[in-house]
């Protein structure tokens, strides 16, 4: 079930609220509104869009939404769960053999321990079977890669864009010279823009970027703890090797805790 990662929301209202925090205190709410100037928004925002529409496809930028709502989403990856859902299971095929297993996949939910346990049951071969489940663990990272990349590069560009709206804003204002009243809205679009892409970069695309990646390395990181389950488990290891090999595979801070709850429980 999938929860809302309060996190990333949280993260990105702490930025905007420590660069408000800093203009007001400095400048005051005249000093806030000096920081609003919607042509250099669009120009930020309409330029990062257009170079997104020229560097992926249409059926790809689709899906933008869809893949950054991942960043404020918290989906629950239990590792000692899945240790112990296969120890049940080495348990039960080493007493009643492997075809016993079809009755307990009913009660599982990811799709791909169901998958790799079917195979292990058809009694496909270990190398097979890593082959095959590896080969579905690569293409969910480059799915997961492509999704990502859109983000990242909407990082690079605002920056740039940014650039751009300062540059356009900079010939203006040496155009008007003559003009007094509008030097100060083309210096706005000259330094604002700047503003606007290094912010939109730096606070809202590449940390969701991040955010996407250390999600697919954590998910990753689980298919190959499955892996080395279903692999023990069609070699028909005993389930207290099964359960030590998992282990070992789990991240560091969890073992630590769940050796010191083993210690107190033995003390």
């Amino acid at each position: 079930m999938k929860k809302i990662d309060m996190l990333t929301p949280i993260g990105i209202l702490i930025g905007i609220s420590m660069v408000v925090f800093g203009v007001i205190s400095s400048g005051g709410m005249s000093g806030f509104l000096a920081f609003m100037d919607v042509p250099s928004i669009l120009i930020v925002l309409g330029g990062v869009f257009g170079t997104l529409c020229v560097s992926f496809p249409l059926k790809q930028l689709k899906n933008m939404g869809r893949v950054g709502k991942q960043a404020f989403q918290s989906k629950e990856i239990n590792v000692e769960e899945i240790v112990g859902t296969f120890v049940h299971l080495s348990e039960k095929a080493r007493r009643e053999g492997l075809l016993s297993l079809e009755a307990e996949l009913e009660q599982i939910d990811d799709s791909f321990v169901k998958k790799g346990i079917l195979l292990a049951i058809d009694g496909v071969e270990p190398e097979m079977i890593r082959e095959l489940l590896e080969a579905e663990i690569a293409a969910v990272e480059e799915r997961h890669a492509r999704g990502r990349s859109m983000f990242e590069k909407a990082g690079d560009y605002a920056p740039a864009w940014g650039m751009i709206g300062t540059l356009v804003g900079l010939v203006l204002m040496l155009k008007s010279l003559n003009t007094p009243s509008s030097l100060g809205p083309n210096m706005a679009i000259a330094l604002l823009t700047t503003f606007y892409g290094a912010l939109l970069s730096n606070l809202f695309f590449q940390p969701i970027a991040a955010k996407l990646a250390g999600k697919t390395e954590h998910e990753l990181f689980v298919k190959e703890v499955i892996i080395e389950g279903v692999i023990g488990l069609q070699a028909g290891q005993n389930s207290r090797f099964v359960q030590a090999k998992l282990k070992v595979l789990a991240p560091v801070e969890k073992r630590k805790l769940e050796e010191k709850r083993e210690h107190v429980r033995e003390a």
